[in-house]
This record gives structure tokens, sequence and C-alpha cells, in this order.
């Protein structure tokens, strides 16, 4: 692709926006520029090349770590995508990015507020294995940092993060997975920093255990068991009398 093409290309399909961070000295901007499923950052200087097909992802390249990450890791196995590809798209991206930045004095763009959800990834057992799962959502610029808690203590182990995916508004959202075995003394938390927020914010989860019964009403239970079936019997032998009633009178013949 020669760099006319890629530019008229940047221009086109590209959206730039500058996104400030409150002003605080210790956090820095984040230039964004989007390039269908794909970015480019200025913070820290990186992008993400996605492939999607039929509207899920196959595979994304990072480009910090300059590998491929398989969205299903055995996609792995049967098939291959060199990085390079994607790297050198992220590096067209980056220097279109800095043209459009340019261009638009760097006019800046608001952060939006993240939405967090967590919920299990099928009904919960105690004692059977599950995977929690924390979705963010609304995530503007795609800078997030999603961390478990157990009982209030990080976790890292089981932990699994998807890739930023990419809204029509422009924004991203991101999956955080955690695997776990479901006790009644652990408890779980969902931590989600973003420049949007003003403080972190924490979703949290613990089993829905039923509680358990009281002695009077197991009583009143058996009672009504008991009552339910004494009428049963009692109905049954009646209806008993009644048909055998009506068949002996009807074995009698009538007046010839």
């Amino acid at each position: 692709m020669t760099a006319s093409r890629a530019l008229v290309l940047g221009i086109l399909a590209l959206t730039t926006v500058l996104s400030p961070c409150g002003g605080e000295d210790d956090i820095k901007a984040d230039h964004v520029g989007s390039y269908g499923l794909s970015f480019y950052q200025s913070y820290e200087d990186n992008g993400q090349y996605t492939f999607e097909f039929d509207g899920d992802e196959l595979f994304y390249v990072d480009s910090d770590k300059k590998e491929t990450v398989w969205r299903i890791p055995e996609f792995g196995q049967l098939t291959s995508f060199d990085p390079q590809g994607g790297l050198q798209t992220l590096a067209t991206a980056k220097h279109n990015l800095g043209t459009l930045m340019k261009r638009s004095n760097s006019t800046p763009a608001t952060n939006k507020v993240p939405e967090v959800t967590m919920f299990s990834k099928s009904p919960v057992l105690l004692g059977q294995p599950n995977t929690l799962i924390c979705s963010v959502d609304n995530i503007f610029p795609p800078v997030v940092n999603i961390t478990w808690l157990r009982n209030s203590k990080s976790v890292t182990e089981g932990v699994y993060e998807t890739s930023f995916f990419f809204n029509r508004d422009y924004s991203f959202h991101k999956m955080s997975y955690l695997t776990f075995i479901p006790s009644d003394d652990d408890v779980y938390d969902c931590k989600v920093e973003h420049w949007g927020l003003e403080e972190p914010v924490l979703k949290h989860w613990e089993p829905e255990v039923p509680a358990p019964m009281s002695e009077l009403t197991e009583t009143v239970v058996c009672a009504l068991g008991l009552s339910v079936g004494i009428v049963g019997i009692v109905v049954g032998t009646i209806f008993i009398i009644q048909g055998l009633r009506s068949g002996g009178t009807s074995r009698h013949p009538g007046p010839l």
C-alpha cells in the first residue's frame, strides 16, 4: 500500500479523537485513531489489530507484545496469522493518527463513564466449577484496568481477559473471566479503573445460598403434607364406595 493511498484510507476510515484525563499530572492524554475494528492510540504508543468472522472475534494482534492472540487458543493450532501483517497496518495507523492530530489542533473529547456488569456463566452450584464474567461497556478511551478480588484479596490465577471490542458509537467494551469453585465462604469483586471514573468501581458477587428452614416451618410443612394425604385418602375411599354401589345396582335387572 502506497503512502498516499494509506493517507486517503486513513482520512476516510479514521475517527480521530483526543481524550484528556482530567488534567491530573500523573495521567496522560490519549489520542485514539479507530480504523474499522482496529485502533491505534498515543497512550503508551500501542494499538490493536482485530480480525473478526461473522461478527465473532477470531484473533487480535497486540502491538506491545508483537504477537497474535487467538480468542480460542485451539484455532491457533489449526491455522496461523503472521503478526507482522497487523503491525504494518498499525504502523500506517500511527502515521495517519499523527497527521490528523495536527489537522484537528488536538481538539479534546470527553472521557466516557464505563458501565460494569457481573454475572456467572452458568447457574451456581456450590462446589461445582464455574466462571464469573465481568463485562465493561462504554469504554473510551480504550485504557482500562480490570482486577479480581476474592474476600478483598487480589486474584490472578484463572483470569482471562478479552481484547477491546469496538462499538458503533466509537466506544469500546471488554470482558474479563475468572474461573472459580463457588463456596459459601467466598465473595468476589470485579474492580474497574478508568479515567472516566472519579474512583474505581467495585461490582460485588456472592453465592445465593437458600436459607435453611426453621424447625417451625418444617413442622408446618409436614403437618400440611399429612393433612393433604389424609384428605386424599378419605376422598378416594368415598369415590370407591360410590363406585361399588353404582356397580352393584346396575347388576340387578329391572322388571320385564
